[in-house]
């Protein structure tokens, strides 16, 4: 089973509970790592006692360990930007030649012309729902 690096913004109760049911849709397709499970959050780290300069560097290495044993990234791009970390990881997984896909449900984008060219262009494909999203991991792993 391939594994999905989902690289999204979670910083509020309402990205985090939308990036785990976007992780329920996918772990049946696929093994999923999303960072605020599997790597957990600054915040809470800091909570726990750990200096703010020690807990974002483990952040940034455990997530990049996760990319690098990663085959494919999906990027939420909900949102009236795109989160900077998230497109950080993007950029990163498609200079490893990894499968980049975006998932986009809110219509607002930057420009008249859409996202950032070095998103859209970035991206294999970018999905307008999770039925189009469902439908891929269905046949991504039929073939």
């Amino acid at each position: 089973m391939k594994k999905i690096y989902i690289a999204s913004p979670l910083f509020n109760d309402s990205e985090i509970a939308y990036n785990k049911k976007i992780k329920q849709l996918l772990s049946s397709y696929f093994q999923v790592f999303l960072p605020q499970d599997d790597a957990g959050k600054i915040v809470d780290l800091v909570k726990g006692g750990m200096k703010i300069e020690l807990a974002g560097r483990k952040m940034f290495d455990d997530d990049l360990k996760a990319m690098k044993e990663s085959d494919i990234i999906l990027i939420i791009l909900d949102g009236r930007v795109i989160d900077e970390g998230a497109a950080f990881e993007l950029g990163y997984m498609f200079a490893q030649k990894k499968e980049c896909y975006g998932f986009q449900t809110d219509i607002r984008k930057p420009y008249l012309t859409g996202n950032n060219p070095m998103i859209t262009y970035s991206c294999k494909k970018i999905f307008k729902d999770t039925k189009e999203l469902l439908g891929w991991a269905k046949d991504y792993n039929k073939s």
